[in-house]
């Protein structure tokens, strides 16, 4: 998972603007790579090793069964970070493989193997060009993974459909796009409307000095996935807004319980391929 702004206001500059493929993946490799790090230490315990949560309302896969029965299937995770989803579904007989555009991320992934006795194979790849053939898989599925980092993500969406055998599930979670309309904040000063939500220009967070792009995340409105899917040979099975759960006061970037409690913060899709 990823919040919308991990940067050092000090040395980066958040814009709008637009970006190419290359130049996304080359920024985005660099920070996942750079935050790997803090971003374990600091969610890694909400995560768990061994747990699969859609995002930050730490709504449970256990309890939404978005993916269905895995036992004995073959799945992906695309932009597994540590890949304790993909881990979880192993423990529940599923032949999970991870892949990830950060190697430190994957890093992590063997250190938690390692600690557990559990091991999920993991590779370092773009969810633009996934590294299986044809028909390779019954599941995939990213938990607010790569989907948001990709500007192609026609070709993503292709890519998925090419690894999934016929009637194959896709499961994915996203900060709902209604999000893109407001700050930042988790705050109630949060709830205001400050750009538009048919907006889709890239959020860049830049460096300062020259511009270059640090990080780097695409807006698509629940309209383009639909039609993303559609196009794709996929059939829309579910979508949940997570309600915040009641008692959860953890706060991740510009998800609490104050702009929770009235609207949603993430999209769950389950799609099917024809």
């Amino acid at each position: 998972m990823a919040e919308l702004s991990s940067f050092d206001p000090a040395g980066v500059h958040p814009v709008r603007r637009t970006l190419s493929e290359a130049e996304t993946r080359r920024a985005n490799r660099r920070d996942w790579d750079d935050y790997a790090d803090e971003y374990q230490s600091t969610h890694g315990a909400f995560l768990r090793d061994i747990g699969f949560v859609w995002g930050p309302e730490g709504v449970d896969e256990g309890d939404l069964g978005i993916l269905g029965d895995v036992n004995g299937r073959d799945v992906l995770e695309i932009g597994c970070g540590a890949a304790q989803c993909a881990r979880w579904l192993t423990s529940r007989g599923a032949r999970a493989v991870g892949l990830d555009l950060s190697v430190r991320q994957l890093q992590h992934s063997r250190r938690i193997d390692d600690d557990h006795g559990l091991r999920v194979p993991v590779l370092c790849g773009t969810a633009t060009h996934l590294p299986f053939r044809d028909g390779s898989f019954d599941v995939a599925f990213s938990a607010f993974g790569a989907l948001q980092f990709v500007e192609e993500i026609g070709r993503t969406v292709a890519e998925v459909a090419r690894v999934l055998r016929p009637g194959g599930r896709f499961g994915f979670s996203i900060t709902h796009p209604i999000r893109w309309a407001m700050p930042d904040d988790p705050s109630r000063e949060g709830l205001v409307v400050t750009s538009s939500y048919w907006d889709r220009t890239p959020y860049v967070e830049q460096d300062a000095d020259t511009g270059e792009p640090r990080y780097v995340e695409h807006h698509r409105t629940l309209g383009d996935w639909v039609s993303l899917l559609a196009g794709k040979g996929f059939r829309i099975t579910d979508l949940v807004e997570p309600q915040w759960p009641e008692g959860h006061d953890r706060v991740w970037g510009g998800w609490g319980p104050e702009r929770g409690a009235l609207i949603p913060g993430t999209a769950i899709f389950a799609a099917d391929l024809a």
